[in-house]
């Protein structure tokens, strides 16, 4: 009987440790299938809804597609991004550094920046390269884009 028990859990570990390698191989051609095709860049997200309380920072990768910025999540197994801004009359309402008790979940060396449009306000976190390629997408709208690259007057 011990020998059926020892023989039942070394099958349900190596079950376990074959899903858990699934997952993590499902996961890395998915990050790769997003970053070959270029204009991808690692940056954090957190959306910032009217009531104020700011949700989790969440990793993911951005990817530009034309006019907009598609935001997929690192951790995830969805194709369709999570959130999607769009350049066409974007505000940039902030740029900061993190604040300490948020740089702990951030990747090291990011500036965050909030970001307006229409409705949704999202906060970016962003490494130097990938904020100046953000940046250089945004000055980049066609004639008769609305952008909005500067911060409103603070108080």
């Amino acid at each position: 009987m011990g020998g059926h028990l020892a023989l039942d859990a070394g099958g349900v570990l190596a079950a376990v440790v074959v899903a858990a390698a699934l997952v993590f191989v499902a996961m890395t051609v998915r990050r790769w299938l997003f970053v070959r095709g270029g204009g991808a860049v690692e940056c954090s997200l957190r959306v910032l809804p009217a009531d104020g309380a700011p949700g989790a920072w969440r990793l993911g990768i951005g990817r530009y597609k034309g006019d907009v910025l598609h935001w997929h999540r690192v951790f995830g197994f969805r194709r369709r991004p999570r959130q999607v801004i769009h350049r066409r009359g974007l505000v940039i309402a902030n740029r900061r550094s993190p604040e300490p008790g948020e740089a702990e979940g951030l990747l090291p060396d990011v500036s965050v920046i909030e970001v307006r449009d229409g409705d949704l306000t999202v906060e970016l976190a962003m490494g130097a390269s990938a904020l100046t390629g953000f940046l250089a997408w945004l000055e980049a709208a066609p004639p008769g884009f609305p952008v909005d690259l500067h911060p409103p007057d603070q108080p």
